[in-house]
């Protein structure tokens, strides 16, 4: 089928998965620089499911401002992941070549940091094959927006002027959000990946991104 746009999401599609270890090591240091101790991987995975409440729960309860433990926290998570790319731990996937032969605009719907997509797409020379960029800063309105939220979606939808859209990605809350946003979706499964715990049906099943071109014709 052929769409007016194809959205992907960034972390495990277009570029390796950040080393959920070192991104524990953030948050512990963030802890440290207000002098507090608190459970790193709990708070990593309330980040990713952009549960505010209780992260500044967690935060009143530890004497923290909600804010300013996020900004932090923001600082130590974009400087870890920028450390990986510079260390040659962390690399573009080799298939992401085939994006070039997609006719329809193409865009980045990810949760990660703004800062951190900006910097790796300009790092590895993929600026310039997505017309739209979205990203989740650390902020109230940044983590209400992650997925299966579908409001970056609908709005990189927008802003590529499209009637259909396809969304690529690596994880069931991709194909929730695809869903919730009312578009197809496609699960690329890479075979050093764990496999997906679906709770939902993409409308393609991809191993790598090379197939997807012929997927859509």
């Amino acid at each position: 089928m052929q769409y007016d746009a194809v959205l992907f999401d960034f972390d495990g599609v277009v570029v390796e998965n950040p080393s959920s270890q070192r991104l524990y090591d953030a948050l512990g240091r963030t802890y440290e620089k207000f002098g507090r101790s608190g459970p790193a991987s709990e708070t990593f995975q309330e980040l990713m499911r952009g549960d505010f409440e209780s992260l500044a729960q967690r935060c009143h309860s530890l004497g923290i401002k909600t804010d300013s433990f996020c900004a932090q926290a923001a600082r130590e998570m974009v400087r870890v992941q920028r450390e990986e790319v510079e260390r040659g731990l962390r690399s573009a996937y080799d298939d992401v070549a085939a994006m070039r032969s997609l006719e329809a605009p193409l865009g980045i719907v990810s949760d990660n940091h703004p800062t951190v997509v900006s910097t790796l797409l300009d790092r590895f020379g993929l600026r310039s094959l997505f017309e739209t960029v979205y990203g989740c800063p650390l902020t109230p309105d940044g983590l209400s927006r992650r997925k299966p939220d579908p409001t970056n979606i609908e709005a990189a939808i927008a802003d590529l002027e499209a009637e259909t859209a396809l969304y690529v990605g690596d994880r069931a809350v991709d194909i929730r959000a695809a869903d919730n946003a009312g578009i197809d979706s496609a699960l690329i499964s890479r075979p050093e990946a764990d496999e997906p715990d679906l709770d939902a049906t993409p409308t393609y099943q991809l191993s790598s991104l090379s197939q997807l071109p012929a997927a859509l014709r």
